[in-house]
């Protein structure tokens, strides 16, 4: 039996009032039968558990009881939701809040559902941020759940990708999102809906200027949107490339799915040795250039020739760097200089 089900039960009637075996189930998820196994096991617990029959009748709790966990504190209530991610938690300024919130969820369980749900929890445990990487600082983040939360304009300083560099803006926090280890916050401004990453506010002012937000606005559905629309704008171009056999199992751990997916779709034998031509999307000629030498010797641009000119003078200046400039006269193609077509650079590999 599920702690988190018995749990949902006994909260459900404390909400709803009344509540049918048949409306239990269909509000779980689970058969008739099971929802009034999850009865008598509350009731087995000491959970005063009053059944009325008839017409209109079904589960109650006794009139006055409520379980401790209306004791908790706002905070607490808020942290509920990260329960599971610890790390999300701490960045949001919530940790202490989580903590005390799951000592008192234990705390209001029967022993049995109480030591169950103690097992679940030393068997999961979710790290949000992905490889490679050091989660991104983002000390501002706390203000933006209060602004989120109360409905406060917040005035910030914000450093973006294009010119000019620093911009000034007051935002409407609608919500908060963690994006693979990186927090973004969804705001409206004078001229729209839109997104920005919390790390890179430079400047925070929390003020006492209310907004209302939509009621129509869902955070989910918004982001999704905003996903679809952010691949639709950012590839602008293809390039055709040759990948070896190696190139192409290194593919999944070197590109953005998009691409790996068009290399599925449109790859075709390019030669006896394994090597494959596909076409790629890509962002621009300087982004794409840095994203294939990830590869190595184990691709080669093909067209637009832009690329493939960015491409060799990327290597020659590599070469120069190594002190080989005219070493690798005769190599054969898809080679570089003290490297065979099948050379990859070596690093460490989660399997």
């Amino acid at each position: 039996m599920s702690a988190g089900r018995l749990l949902s039960v006994l909260l459900l009637l404390q909400s709803r009032g009344r509540m049918s075996a048949r409306a239990m189930a269909e509000e779980l998820g689970v058969s008739v039968r099971t929802a009034y196994r999850d009865v008598e096991r509350l009731q087995a617990a000491g959970v005063p558990v009053c059944a009325e029959p008839g017409r209109g009748g079904g589960y109650r709790l006794l009139d006055g009881y409520r379980t401790r966990l209306t004791g908790m504190s706002e905070g607490e209530a808020r942290a509920l939701l990260f329960a599971g991610l610890p790390g999300a938690a701490a960045d949001l300024g919530l940790a202490a809040e989580v903590a005390a919130a799951r000592l008192k969820l234990l705390a209001a369980l029967p022993a049995g559902p109480r030591e169950e749900a103690a097992r679940t929890a030393a068997v999961f445990h979710v790290d949000a941020p992905g490889w490679y990487r050091e989660p991104e600082r983002a000390p501002h983040l706390p203000l933006f759940v209060d602004a989120a939360l109360t409905q406060r304009v917040v005035e910030v300083r914000y450093r973006r990708w294009r010119a000019p560099r620093e911009v000034s803006r007051r935002l409407r926090p609608y919500g908060l999102v963690l994006k693979s280890g990186v927090w973004y916050v969804v705001a409206a401004t004078e001229s729209g809906t839109a997104t920005y990453r919390v790390a890179q506010v430079l400047e925070a002012v929390l003020s006492d200027e209310r907004f209302d937000r939509p009621r129509d606005f869902e955070l989910g559905a918004y982001w999704t949107s905003y996903l679809a629309d952010f691949r639709a704008r950012r590839y602008t171009g293809t390039a055709t490339i040759r990948l070896s056999p190696q190139g192409r199992r290194r593919l999944p751990d070197n590109m953005a799915p998009e691409v790996v997916r068009s290399v599925d779709a449109t790859a075709t034998a390019a030669g006896a040795d394994g090597w494959v031509e596909a076409v790629v999307p890509t962002e621009s000629t300087a982004h794409a250039c840095g994203e294939l030498l990830r590869l190595g010797a184990d691709v080669e641009v093909l067209a637009p020739a832009e690329l493939r000119r960015a491409m060799a003078d990327a290597v020659g200046a590599l070469a120069r760097f190594y002190g080989v400039v005219g070493e690798g006269a005769g190599l054969g193609r898809g080679t570089v200089a003290g490297q065979g077509a099948g050379a990859h650079s070596s690093g460490r590999e989660l399997r």
